[in-house]
């Protein structure tokens, strides 16, 4: 059975509220993987204690870049809805700043088209995220810190 295939890109401009990015249509898919990535405490040698992370991007060729990456998701794998909600703003410790919402027919196409949509989001998508520390602040080379 051939099914239309969705995709929602969403930007917030505070920190990105899972419930309401979590939600995916009651459109009878077997399998729902949701990716929630928050804001965790780190502390850093030089820089104390993380007391938030800001991101920010153009809006018009980040979703553009995710709507690419979605694509390929979709042509890779047998998914029925996509629904990526990634912050623009400031996100607190504990809070989330990404969410990815994927839907299938079966379970194994959604967990692999998430970890997928992720993994590349963070390799190809021009969004910069800049760490926010008890003595200043540093932009992030996505090499992981020491964790609290």
């Amino acid at each position: 059975m051939v099914h239309e295939t969705k995709i929602q890109i969403t930007f917030e401009h505070q920190s990105v509220d899972v419930e309401k990015a979590s939600a995916l249509p009651s459109i009878g898919c077997g399998g729902e993987c949701i990716f929630v990535g928050r804001t965790r405490p780190e502390q850093n040698q030089t820089h104390g204690a993380l007391l938030a992370l800001s991101y920010d991007c153009y809006e018009e060729m980040a979703e553009r870049e995710l709507r690419k990456l979605a694509e390929e998701a979709i042509n890779r794998f047998e998914i029925r809805h996509i629904r990526i909600t990634h912050s623009v703003a400031t996100v607190p410790i504990d809070e989330a700043s990404v969410v990815i919402a994927v839907c299938s027919d079966h379970r194994d196409d959604a967990f692999i088209a998430c970890k997928f949509l992720i993994d590349l989001l963070k390799q190809r998508v021009p969004i910069w995220k800049q760490e926010m520390w008890e003595d200043g602040t540093t932009w992030s080379t996505g090499i992981p810190l020491v964790t609290a």
